[in-house]
């Protein structure tokens, strides 16, 4: 089986295992511990913050931020398909009691200056304010876009006019430093925090991390524990995410795998498909006559794996644990499920 559902879905290495039997640990909560505390030194100076915080997830992350930048009862602007939005099972309302205020990003998923000058809320007797500016680079619903940073740029600058807080949720912003050919931390340096993941493209089990000033990160710290992310003996799994940190220029293998195969997929009769700008590769199965569930299940028997993101549009992502003749054997199953579904 060709597993393209997520880069979530990959396997740690020899090293990797290694460093977690071999990681010295302490109790994080009291802050003990060394390897968590290499981790979040680390990732801060990486990602050109003064801080940063390892949590369990990425969701938890995210959460983590918005409970922080902002007060209950306040209203968040964020892009209407972004992830915190979209694929959080509602944190925004549930753990932090705010709410919700959407910009159409467009086909990139970003909010241009106007829309955020034009979703702001001044606070009076009767409105709550407006208390926080979301963003997302790479933008997962969009199909992995690689947000370029001057548009980043333009909507923080935007916020920060206003006396807001942005938080970038950056859960693949190494893919999106990649296909931009700029370091990490050109992708951060006008957000206030970033939440990025370990355990996508990066090869490490489990984990993200949170990043921003050290006032933020303090108050983060205590909205993690509140959140039921406080561990103990972490070192265990954060030592894995040291040596995922090593990981980012290879990024650049699964984007190229990611083009290979949107080109050979692309040559299959009755898919429509979207040029990757990163690792992910959006499908629309409508032309074949089939929604994206019955042209997975058709996939799956053929031995590759997928996800589903809307009624005709299908997903795969490239990671580590899958080569370039893995893509090509993909590509032809894939074509001959779809001989077969018909």
């Amino acid at each position: 089986m060709i597993d393209l559902r997520s880069d979530t879905v990959t396997k740690p290495d020899e090293a990797m295992r290694e460093a977690s039997r071999d990681a010295d640990v302490g109790d994080d909560v009291y802050g003990e511990d060394p390897t968590v505390n290499e981790l979040e030194a680390e990732a801060a100076d990486l990602v050109g913050m003064e801080d940063a915080l390892y949590v369990p997830t990425g969701t938890m992350g995210n959460q983590v931020a918005v409970r922080t930048h902002t007060d209950r009862g306040q209203e968040v602007l964020v892009e209407r398909e972004s992830h915190v939005y979209k694929w959080e099972l509602g944190g925004l309302a549930q753990l932090s009691s705010l709410q919700v205020r959407t910009l159409d990003g467009g086909e990139r998923g970003i909010p241009t200056p106007k829309q955020v000058r034009d979703g702001y809320v001044e606070e009076d007797g009767h409105r709550p304010g407006t208390g926080l500016l979301t963003l997302e680079n790479s933008h997962n619903s969009k199909g992995g876009v690689a947000i370029d940073p001057t548009k980043i740029d333009a909507a923080a600058e935007a916020a920060r006019d206003l006396g807001l807080p942005v938080h970038l949720d950056g859960a693949r912003v190494f893919n999106a430093a990649v296909a931009h050919d700029v370091p990490p931390d050109r992708m951060t340096e006008n957000v206030d925090s970033v939440m990025f993941c370990l355990s996508k493209g990066l090869g490490a089990p489990v984990g993200s991390m949170l990043a921003g000033s050290e006032a933020f990160v303090a108050r983060a710290r205590r909205n993690r524990k509140l959140f039921g992310g406080g561990m103990r003996q972490a070192g265990i799994i954060a030592a894995p995410g040291l040596l995922a940190l090593q990981n980012v220029e290879r990024l650049a293998e699964d984007h190229d795998n990611a083009r290979v195969l949107a080109e050979r997929l692309a040559g299959v009769d009755g898919l429509d498909v979207q040029d990757p700008e990163t690792n992910i590769v959006l499908v629309n199965t409508e032309s074949a006559g089939l929604t994206a569930d019955e042209f997975l299940d058709a996939c799956e028997e053929a031995g590759v794996l997928g996800t589903q993101f809307d009624t005709h549009v299908a997903r795969f992502c490239t990671h580590w644990d899958v080569d370039s003749d893995d893509v090509e054997a993909a590509a032809e199953r894939v074509g001959e499920a779809l001989d077969w579904s018909n």
